[in-house]
């Protein structure tokens, strides 16, 4: 989507009976998972106060959200315990929120312009069939899916409990299978203790899982996570030519399948295309210059010059590259297939996939088959 494209999509929203943000819509596709959207801060503050008056709060929203900011912008978000926090942003600074938290941002008085954020907001997994599926079971027995993952002690206890009450096994038949004591078990589901890896081993083996299903995060994320640009990592990609710098924006661990980067292109002399990646990419031309984005589809190259404020979205595993001198916002995340959805692929195996997506065949033959 160009920037005038993006332009003529402009809206206001009011808060208070008063201007406060204007939006405008970015590239979208109705293949990728994510909804991008530029949204210039109308409300100036005079303070980095949370409590500040003139900020008007939302009540949180069911998608995960990674933030880029531009300018001198404040973010403001409510923590877990419901204290009203702030973090003093600018340009380069990044953000990720969990669902449902409540937050706001707005532009620090004294800057030369509107503070801007670009706001992705996706849904992951949770959206779609499986929320679907969850309020059809009701709000009491589809909540049950939530385990209690606030420590990594209790995140273990929760999911040898879940999936040994699914195998229907007692303390004591797990202990017979595993050589485990029934007290030690006891001191695992009750979170005293985390199993070690071979016990976690024993353990799945015995309720019939794999291992993977059994192990917590390896951390426990913040709901918020603020990424100023000077805390982020760098490096060149690829080792080769060099094409690219890469910063490592605000990301979580939960989400293993979401990245975030700016990227500066350092205009190699060549076209190839070196850039591939097996999840949905957003890109914004946050630089000031055009930016030629080159890719592959079928045996065919297209290429397309991303000026100024133009955005664009690619599919999984589509080649490509960029060239020019200049500077990009990319934000990966993996869609529905990603995870669990991607290891039953590949258990299915490759030889069957082109069936498993584009299956026309009957499954049988109604006149017989030897």
């Amino acid at each position: 989507m160009t920037a005038e494209e993006s332009k003529k999509s402009s809206r206001i929203m009011n808060r208070a009976g008063k201007p406060y943000y204007e939006y405008r819509d970015t590239a979208m596709s109705t293949t990728a998972p994510f909804r991008p959207e530029w949204i210039l801060e109308l409300c100036y503050v005079d303070d980095n106060d949370p409590s500040n008056s003139a900020v008007q709060w939302n009540n949180g929203h069911f998608m995960h959200q990674f933030t880029y900011f531009i300018g001198e912008v404040n973010f403001y978000y409510r923590s877990q315990n419901g204290e009203k926090k702030i973090a003093v942003m600018n340009t380069g600074d990044s953000m990720y929120i969990t669902p449902f938290t409540s937050h706001t941002f707005t532009t620090r008085k004294g800057a030369k312009q509107n503070g801007l954020i670009l706001a992705l907001t996706y849904g992951s997994k949770l959206t779609g069939d499986i929320q679907q599926e969850l309020s059809a079971l009701s709000v009491s027995l589809g909540s049950e899916f939530a385990l209690d993952f606030s420590t990594k002690q209790n995140a273990s206890a929760s999911l040898i409990r879940f999936h040994r009450e699914v195998a229907n096994l007692s303390l004591d038949e797990l202990s017979k299978r595993t050589g485990i004591s029934k007290s030690q078990l006891e001191g695992f589901e009750k979170a005293i203790n985390i199993p070690a890896f071979d016990q976690t081993e024993k353990i799945a083996h015995a309720i019939g899982v794999s291992i993977r299903d059994l192990l917590p995060n390896d951390t426990i994320d913040d709901k918020v996570i603020v990424k100023h640009h000077d805390e982020g990592k760098k490096w060149y990609y690829p080792e080769s030519t060099k094409a690219y710098l890469f910063v490592e924006l605000a990301s979580t661990t939960s989400l293993p399948y979401s990245k975030a980067f700016e990227v500066e292109m350092l205009d190699p002399k060549n076209n190839d295309l070196d850039l591939r990646a097996g999840s949905h990419q957003y890109v914004y031309n946050v630089g000031q210059t055009p930016i030629t984005l080159t890719w592959e589809f079928d045996g065919v190259r297209h290429s397309k010059k991303l000026n100024p404020d133009d955005s664009a979205y690619v599919k999984p595993f589509v080649k490509h590259n960029f060239r020019g001198q200049g500077k990009l916002l990319i934000l990966r995340i993996g869609g529905k297939i990603s995870g669990d959805s991607q290891r039953e692929l590949s258990f299915v195996g490759k030889e069957n996939a082109k069936r498993a997506i584009a299956e026309t065949m009957q499954w049988f033959d109604p006149k017989g088959k030897n």
